[in-house]
């Protein structure tokens, strides 16, 4: 069966005079999918969430949002909402106000029962009547998603979405996009923080200097990045470094340290050596309590590409 696509993109260039802000860009998001755009500042994330928007137009290439070819700036079809840099709301008015603006501005149902039902679903209830000049960051964002909800999108957009929360927050937001994607709404979202990413994301896009320089699944990516250090908490440490040491294709770090209170052996290899890694220390009867990348294959790549980035200037 054919994929339904909510965005398809190809080979979408974008200049804000000789700045080439998006070069050659492709991306496909399936609905029901939450996708991730990772990269460098000044990667051209944020450029490419407002095409996606409708708020600028390509200059070049083709883009297809909820099945329809958008050409020009204002252009995005119903069923689209999000924010960039983030949400546009009104210091002033309390957030049960914002959102009953913001929808009669788009002609929509004004009556208090709906907005009632997005500000509990991000979490403002309790904050409905009070003045959103006295908003944290967090309750912002939650607010901008709350005012997306109105429309009930079928493709959200989002940029840095969980700047500001804690952890009560994010988790709350986190609990909304994955009900979203659940119910067939396709998710787009930018985010430095890779954590993020990798709770919420099935596939993931990493650009810098407005180029795509990977596409796909979270998995792939850990497949083809370069070799990453590992953290492995062992029964027996000291018998597990010589295994390590033996070990074809494995590198022990020698900082290693203590983690959580014990000692921790560091090893640089790619997956397979380290899968090779554990099933000789367990037929070696050592007990491995933990291994973890020390960073994540996603925030490796950030960080190659990064460096990359800085080489070539």
């Amino acid at each position: 069966m054919r994929t339904r696509h909510a965005v398809r993109a190809r080979g979408i260039v974008k200049c804000f005079g000789d700045i080439v802000a998006l070069d050659g860009v492709d991306l496909d998001l399936a609905q029901g999918q939450i996708h991730g755009l990772a990269g460098p500042n000044g990667a051209g994330k944020t450029t490419l969430l407002g095409l996606l928007l409708g708020l600028a137009a390509a200059d070049g290439g083709s883009l297809e949002v909820l099945g329809r070819p958008v050409r020009r700036a204002l252009a995005a079809p119903p069923g689209v909402a999000g924010f960039v840099d983030g949400p546009g709301l009104y210091p002033s008015l309390t957030a049960r106000k914002n959102l009953a603006a913001l929808a009669a501005l788009r002609g929509q149902d004004t009556r208090s029962t709906r907005i009632d039902e997005v500000l509990g679903e991000v979490g403002l209830t309790e904050v409905a009547d009070d003045r959103v000049r006295g908003f944290s960051l967090g309750m912002r964002q939650r607010l901008g998603l709350a005012a997306a909800l109105l429309t009930s999108p079928r493709l959200l957009v989002l940029d840095e979405p969980s700047n500001g929360l804690d952890p009560a927050g994010k988790k709350h937001v986190h609990g909304v996009l994955t009900r979203l994607a659940g119910e067939g709404t396709a998710v787009v979202l930018s985010s430095h923080r890779m954590d993020d990413l990798e709770a919420l994301c099935s596939e993931v896009t990493i650009l810098a200097t407005g180029r795509v320089r990977f596409s796909g699944p979270l998995d792939k990516l850990a497949a083809e990045n370069r070799e990453l250090d590992y953290r492995l908490l062992v029964s027996d440490p000291e018998a597990a470094r010589r295994l390590a040491a033996e070990a074809a294709g494995i590198s022990v770090v020698e900082e290693a340290g203590v983690w959580r209170g014990a000692e921790a052996l560091v090893v640089r290899a790619l997956v397979p050596a380290i899968d090779q890694l554990v099933a000789q220390l367990v037929r070696a009867d050592i007990a491995v309590r933990e291994l973890a990348p020390v960073i994540s294959p996603l925030e490796a790549a950030f960080l190659a590409l990064t460096q990359e980035q800085e080489a070539d200037r």
